[in-house]
């Protein structure tokens, strides 16, 4: 029986930060809990589960963070689990202007159940090839197949995968699986170093070719590798399409995490 409690207090103690290496152009600037990262499309904010400090406090420390960007004429996410404290965090995010993007399930899996439950997984297509890349026409072009696939502007995705690679492609796995000169699905692995966790990211793949087993593929070899390389657990940010998968590959729901955003005004 996995104790889904003992899962979310590594999480929270493992993976409230990001990696220890930062991404090439890319600043980790602290201000009193929080980091805030600076330099990549947009700033984004990273808090411990509680944030230390309430009420008018808070709204400081919150104003803080939205006026920093303002300055620079960027926007700003600020990450929130549904645990985290104090409880009225996400209304006084609000108040701030910040506005909440649809939830994700945060989900776990032990890696070595993960990779033994996914041992056989589906036989790729014809004509599909999966391999690793790091050039970065190869990553641009992942960014233009995210970009495909969501239908909003993803270059940003290309340009935070050359930044990782530049900064230590030891730390990332970026993975495509080709059908001639299309990319049918994307994914990569971030590896947190001095912690327990690998993150699953990406996961990305063209409508015409859902339903086929490249997303358990790619899984696949994501879990194996993590194994390999002496990692116990794997992370995922699921949406509501890759989350049903991945429960049916052993990962548990642990909590929900959602993005409060702020953007300047034109």
């Amino acid at each position: 029986m996995v104790d889904t409690a003992a899962l979310l207090a590594a999480y929270d103690e493992q993976m409230r930060m990001p990696p220890r290496t930062v991404p090439t152009g890319v600043t980790y600037e602290h201000d009193g809990p929080l980091l805030r990262i600076v330099g990549a499309h947009m700033g984004r904010i990273r808090a411990p589960r509680d944030v230390g400090v309430t009420g008018a406090a808070l709204d400081r420390l919150i104003a803080r963070q939205r006026d920093y960007f303002r300055a620079r004429g960027q926007a700003v996410e600020w990450k929130l689990r549904a645990h985290d404290l104090p409880a009225d965090l996400p209304e006084r995010l609000v108040a701030a202007g910040f506005e909440p993007q649809q939830p994700s399930a945060v989900l776990l899996g032990l890696a070595e159940e993960v990779a033994a439950e996914v041992a056989a997984a589906p036989v790729l297509p014809e004509g599909v090839v999966v391999r690793q890349v790091s050039a970065a026409e190869d990553l641009r072009r992942i960014g233009d197949q995210q970009t495909e696939v969501w239908g909003f502007d993803c270059s940003w995705v290309a340009a935070d995968l050359i930044a990782r690679v530049s900064a230590d492609p030891g730390q990332i796995t970026v993975l495509v699986a080709e059908a001639g000169d299309r990319l049918a699905c994307t994914a990569w692995a971030v590896r947190h170093t001095g912690t327990d966790f690998v993150a699953l990211l990406g996961g990305t793949t063209l409508p015409e070719w859902r339903g086929r087993g490249l997303y358990r593929a790619m899984l696949a070899i994501r879990a194996r590798e993590a194994v390999a390389r002496g990692y116990r657990l794997l992370h995922v940010d699921a949406s509501a399409h890759s989350a049903p998968i991945l429960r049916r590959c052993g990962f548990r729901d642990i909590t929900t995490s959602a993005l409060y955003q702020w953007t300047p005004p034109e």
